[in-house]
């Protein structure tokens, strides 16, 4: 028998809030509305918490407990995982952090060319004995046209790619496409992947039609969501990646300031 380690005992008499492993990169199922399933990889945070009296964790069980489901991550096996970490390790809590590449198939807005964009779509989820929390995430790249630039400018007005950053909580199921359709339609235009001159054209001058800051973005996706009752919380963030400047310009907001 191998010596256990990690089960010595610790006499510092200071407890741990998270133990466990990060940036696990990992072959993952997802649930998508159109097609059921897609296959990506994700980036995989695990932990849980650690009492003051063990000396360590047993770092290898949380992959175990992954491959137990057969790389299939949604919602509900997203909960029997923090179940199984917390047995497994006989912890009080558990949490866990999964970011992945999403894959929509686009079509171009005058020739209907179609091409894949990618989004950063992702789960949170933390257990505990009294209470179970469960997000969604995605982060959708959109464009931004500055509204004081167009209006202070004679030829025309600066604009530059943003990300918008949608934080969720609900009561019942939400797509990730519901969420970055959401963030599309409240930035001053979505991106592509593959423009034809007549797209270019048309994604040029609906930008300058529709000048935006990112706190008019933030307002217009908190209020979109602050309609949806099955959202019980949300937070949005949006990132603008400034033209003419060397910053970037930010915003913030969310539903227990509303």
């Amino acid at each position: 028998m191998l010596k256990d380690v990690q089960n010595e005992k610790d006499l510092r008499n200071i407890p741990l809030k998270h133990v466990g492993i990060k940036n696990l990169r990992y072959p993952i199922i997802v649930l998508d509305k159109k097609n059921k399933i897609q296959h990506t990889v994700a980036d995989i945070n695990m932990f849980v918490d650690l009492p003051k009296d063990f000396r360590g964790t047993h770092m290898s069980r949380f992959v175990e407990i992954l491959n137990n489901f057969h790389f299939k991550i949604e919602p509900k096996t997203i909960k029997e995982i923090l179940d199984d970490l917390k047995k497994s390790l006989n912890a009080q809590s558990a949490k866990i952090e999964i970011s992945f590449p999403y894959f929509l198939k686009k079509e171009a807005p005058v020739t209907k060319i179609e091409s894949f964009l990618e989004y950063k779509c992702g789960f949170k989820a933390y257990d505990n004995d009294k209470k179970y929390n469960f997000y969604l995430v995605v982060e959708v790249p959109v464009q931004t046209l500055c509204p004081c630039s167009k209006e202070i400018s004679k030829y025309n007005a600066h604009n530059q790619r943003a990300k918008i950053l949608i934080e969720v909580e609900t009561y019942e199921l939400i797509w990730f496409e519901e969420l970055i359709a959401i963030a599309e339609h409240s930035a001053s235009s979505p991106l592509y992947t593959l423009l034809k001159r007549p797209d270019e054209k048309h994604v040029t001058e609906n930008a300058y039609e529709n000048p935006k800051f990112v706190e008019d973005v933030a307002r217009d996706v908190a209020l979109k969501l602050k309609e949806d009752k099955r959202i019980k919380w949300f937070k949005v963030e949006v990132e603008s990646y400034e033209s003419i400047h060397t910053h970037n310009a930010y915003a913030c907001v969310d539903s227990l300031t509303l």
